[in-house]
């Protein structure tokens, strides 16, 4: 194939907390940023950049496209992820294997898969 995947779009009410919360939880650094998006990559230019784009409307419905994080770490993580401010949607978790669908401070869903 001759493509790859180089960024992944995630809408937001509120561009100032999508940013911190992201960058959390992924480590990624802001690259460039305006009144209506901010653009996070990977500082190791490891995997695809994160654009968070301003949007008026709030979060309907299920999301039609999700991420998935992949963790050593599993249930350490979602953990830690809960305390930045995400909220614990559904868990298909038995021990440290498995995966737990979270939500960001917007409502979008994405999981949390062990490794």
């Amino acid at each position: 194939m001759g493509v790859r995947i180089g960024n992944v779009g995630i809408d937001t009410n509120d561009m100032e907390k999508a940013s911190a919360f992201w960058q959390k939880v992924t480590g990624y650094q802001v690259s460039s940023s305006d009144d209506t998006s901010t653009y996070l990559e990977d500082p190791n230019k490891g995997g695809p950049g994160i654009s968070l784009l301003l949007v008026p409307e709030p979060k309907k419905g299920k999301n039609r496209l999700h991420l998935d994080l992949y963790a050593s770490d599993m249930n350490g993580e979602v953990k830690r992820i809960k305390k930045l401010g995400a909220t614990e949607v559904n868990s298909f978790a038995d021990g440290n294997s498995g995966w737990v669908v979270l939500a960001d401070t917007d409502g979008n869903q994405f999981c949390v898969v062990a490794e």
